[in-house]
């Protein structure tokens, strides 16, 4: 990196990201069902506070931000959509336009409505036609205030967590053949989603956030490490986007985790010389091996999410920076970067974790009604955003 400025193109897009279910508060759904850990209950009640929310993204030079639509709020009950949350997300958006916010749209972020869910959820046979349905509701409805749509969240991480960890609802272990069906059903709904959006928009930008990692053999010269890195990197990263490379104008990713495979149980040895309060090792460098590798598709690149746990935010800022230095240095060797958006704006319920991990530039005080308080790293993160530049 000698003598390369880290600096980011004209027009780059800052923000943030949230999902639906992690930040609203009140939403029936498959998890809120299930009760207990599973049930986000009032979250952060950022149903009613968006518009303060979105002001503090505004304070941070943020000028684009990433949220999602609640597939249950709009769609209670199978074909009867309602209209009072189809206007609220109307005013959601517009809330946004009017601070200078670039929508990101998210059509689906994990979660179904108990119609579905009781019907079999992602593996249903009509599972494509359902969302096609939904997903043609909601681009009629924002076609105007909405140009960048990501269909699908990290498709594959509800599908493993679904079906082979089991740790998602409904809480299957091992299933092989539902997994693939649900991963099928999705590649399925993104393809005719992406139609009936264009349809309605042809200049609409539409894609996925892809769950990426970076893996790499624990030694160089070992056959079995090269082979075994190779694979996990094709079938976690790759495959999906092979079956939809025909239906996306950009590249969307996610970049949290970082594998050093090894031939033998447990097959990943990471030297987590520095971790989140998740475990979850901290490696910047990584985010560059991914953007050299997506640069592939010869398409623009957004990064939909990248962060950490850190409750302390004694390790934030030095995150933000480190990562974002690799993410210039690959923009500086010609990978075409367009935005970068940290997960998350604010503390949120992450998901079979519940609300302990704390991934928000703006602290939620959950035992004083709920308030805000920026973080010193939300600051760090603001001058970035103010200047482009690191």
């Amino acid at each position: 990196m000698k003598n390369k400025k880290p600096n980011f193109p004209e027009n780059f897009y800052w923000g943030t990201a949230t999902s639906a279910y992690q930040v609203e508060g009140g939403i029936n759904n498959d998890w809120s069902i299930q009760g207990g850990k599973y049930d986000a209950g009032q979250a952060c009640d950022h149903y009613y506070r968006y518009e303060k929310d979105f002001d503090l993204a505004k304070k941070m030079n943020n000028n684009a931000h990433r949220f999602s639509i609640e597939w249950a709020r709009i769609e209670p009950e199978e074909g009867k959509f309602d209209q009072k949350e189809i206007k609220h997300y109307k005013k959601v958006l517009q809330a946004l336009r009017d601070r200078g916010l670039e929508p990101f749209v998210t059509i689906w972020h994990w979660t179904l409505p108990d119609w579905l869910a009781k019907r079999g959820g992602l593996t249903n046979k009509d599972f494509s036609r359902y969302f096609k349905r939904y997903s043609e509701k909601i681009a009629e409805e924002y076609k105007d205030l909405v140009k960048f749509w990501i269909v699908l969240n990290e498709p594959m991480v509800p599908a493993g967590h679904s079906y082979i960890s089991g740790e998602f609802p409904p809480f299957k272990k091992m299933s092989i053949r539902k997994f693939f069906k649900a991963f099928f059903n999705l590649v399925k709904a993104h393809k005719s989603a992406y139609r009936a959006i264009h349809k309605l928009r042809t200049d609409s930008k539409v894609s996925i956030s892809q769950m990426t990692s970076y893996f790499e053999p624990a030694h160089k010269w070992c056959l079995v490490e090269i082979l075994f890195s190779k694979f996990a990197c094709l079938f976690q990263n790759d495959y999906f986007y092979f079956l939809i490379k025909d239906y996306v104008d950009f590249i969307g990713f996610s970049y949290y985790h970082h594998y050093r495979v090894i031939w033998y149980p447990p097959f990943c040895k990471n030297l987590n010389k520095k971790r989140t309060d998740m475990g979850w090792e901290i490696y910047p460098k990584g985010i560059y091996y991914i953007l050299k590798h997506l640069s592939k598709y010869k398409k623009p690149i957004y990064i939909t999410e990248n962060g950490l746990a850190d409750a302390k935010d004694n390790r934030r800022k030095k995150f933000i920076v480190q990562h974002l230095k690799w993410v210039s240095r690959a923009i500086n060797e010609g990978v075409d970067v367009r935005g970068y958006f940290h997960w998350s704006l604010i503390d949120n319920f992450e998901w079979a974790h519940g609300f302990k991990p704390r991934f928000g530039l703006i602290k939620i005080d959950y035992k004083n009604n709920l308030k805000r308080i920026p973080r010193p790293s939300s600051k760090i993160y603001a001058k970035i955003c103010k200047n482009n530049y690191l």
